[in-house]
């Protein structure tokens, strides 16, 4: 069974154009999240899944350096394109995260991948999105190929193809098999994804207290942190996060990255 990570990324977003390839800690966003990703035990292999604009040719040039496989589809139709990715990866197993997440933690995702796999005939769709419990910007979803296909299918709206799983998490949860991933303690407050000029400020900071460029820390390292400094707590969490459906799950972070 062969689990491959998607990693969506893009150069043109409204709210920080070019946020994916911004220096953090002296390598691009995007590198230090591929470096996190990489110590994953239940990945087999990443793919960075860009569009075909000439805008995103140095995030596909940046894939290449880092040898990873590199998939560039519709801009538009991101659902289309994290098909394409995993059919050119043989994938048994679709991961899909995306680029503005640089505090992502490889325990976190394994741990979502092995409730997928290790649930197979109970379970289509697994993350830990569907009830937050952890900061926003761990966000990790895994499903099998057979249900990334069955979402390609009845994904026929434009919130459909461009936020890729809300056909299981809102449109048609009735469907599918979701199993939610949760932490045990609520820390749904924090964000650390990066949509704006203050998210990137936070992940700065915390990358340079902790050393991040060369040491990865479980997440609960960093909440302890936070939350003895309660001014990084509160630093950026008046930034809305964009969802599509109101109070319904929306996208991983309300955006196509």
């Amino acid at each position: 069974m062969k689990r491959v990570c998607v990693v969506q990324a893009r150069m043109g977003s409204t709210r920080l154009p070019g946020k994916v390839l911004r220096d953090l800690a002296g390598q691009p966003m995007l590198t230090q999240m591929l470096r996190r990703l990489r110590t994953c035990v239940s990945i087999d292999e990443i793919v960075v899944a860009t569009s075909i604009a000439t805008s995103d040719d140095p995030i596909a040039e940046l894939g290449v350096k880092e040898g990873m496989r590199v998939c560039r589809g519709s801009e538009a139709d991101v659902l289309g394109r994290i098909v394409e990715a995993a059919h050119a990866a043989q994938a048994d197993v679709v991961v899909r995260v995306t680029a503005d997440c640089p505090l992502i933690d490889p325990w976190v995702t394994d741990r979502v991948i092995d409730e997928l796999t290790t649930n197979g005939s109970a379970a289509d769709y697994a993350s830990n999105v569907l009830r937050r419990t952890f900061p926003r910007g761990l966000d990790v979803e895994a499903m099998f190929l057979d249900t990334l296909l069955r979402v390609d299918r009845l994904g026929r709206s434009k919130a459909e193809r461009e936020h890729v799983t809300i056909t299981i998490r809102s449109e048609h949860p009735n469907l599918f098999l979701s199993r939610s991933v949760e932490s045990g303690h609520d820390d749904s407050d924090l964000r650390w994804t990066v949509d704006e000029e203050r998210d990137f400020q936070l992940v700065a900071r915390l990358y340079h207290v902790f050393g991040l460029d060369e040491h990865i820390l479980p997440y609960e390292v960093v909440v302890n942190h936070v939350r003895q400094n309660p001014e990084l707590t509160s630093f950026n969490a008046d930034i809305a996060t964009w969802t599509p459906l109101s109070d319904k799950p929306g996208p991983m972070q309300g955006s196509q990255e």
